[in-house]
């Protein structure tokens, strides 16, 4: 099993890309989440990675986070949800976002990402809803979500949803929200600062 891999970034031809270790090039599929991330070709990239043996092939799939890797792999364990649909929802959302779904139960949220209908949505909600506690839930919390208590956080992110701010400038205006933070103050606080950005 290939764990990790880091060399010279060669190609980036999404969803794949070609990784230069010593000579030896690496095919290996990335998320849009970690894709983005990449440095520029010709520079040092070093991602973890999950490697998949079939019969007709061998497949390397690789993350910018150990977050992103845990992810994928609890999506894999879902029946019906294949390397590609797992990759799919880790391009249509972040780590973060995909915790705060499974906390929610959000169904439209999963819907959003494209080849996922609203019964893989439930099924896959329903699944990972039990192993959240164990593995997206305090991997959700390090990548994001801030320091506030997850009762006022999961209230505060649903407020500046029904507002109209979509998951990533809500997750950035709440970075820094102490536990502390009662729900209306946080609300406020998170509205200052998105209306500076704007």
């Amino acid at each position: 099993m290939i764990a990790r891999i880091s060399g010279i970034l060669l190609e980036k031809n999404p969803p794949s890309i070609t990784v230069d270790v010593h000579g030896l090039g690496y095919e290996v599929d990335v998320p849009m989440s970690t894709f983005y991330n990449l440095p520029a070709t010709g520079e040092s990239v070093s991602l973890h990675t999950h490697m998949i043996v079939r019969e007709d092939g061998h497949f390397l799939y690789g993350f910018g986070s150990e977050a992103e890797r845990t992810a994928f792999r609890q999506l894999l364990k879902i029946s019906g949800i294949g390397a590609r649909m797992a990759l799919a929802v880790l391009s249509g959302m972040s780590v973060t976002e995909l915790a705060h779904a499974v906390t929610l139960q959000d169904v439209a949220r999963l819907t959003r990402v494209p080849g996922i209908g609203k019964k893989t949505a439930e099924r896959l909600l329903l699944e990972l809803r039990d192993r959240l506690p164990k593995t997206l839930a305090g991997v959700g919390a390090k990548v994001g979500a801030g320091d506030t208590a997850p009762d006022a956080a999961s209230d505060i992110m649903n407020a500046l949803l029904a507002l109209g701010y979509n998951e990533r400038e809500a997750l950035a205006a709440m970075k820094g929200l102490s536990p502390e933070t009662s729900v209306a103050d946080g609300i406020r606080a998170a509205l200052k600062l998105l209306s500076k950005s704007s």
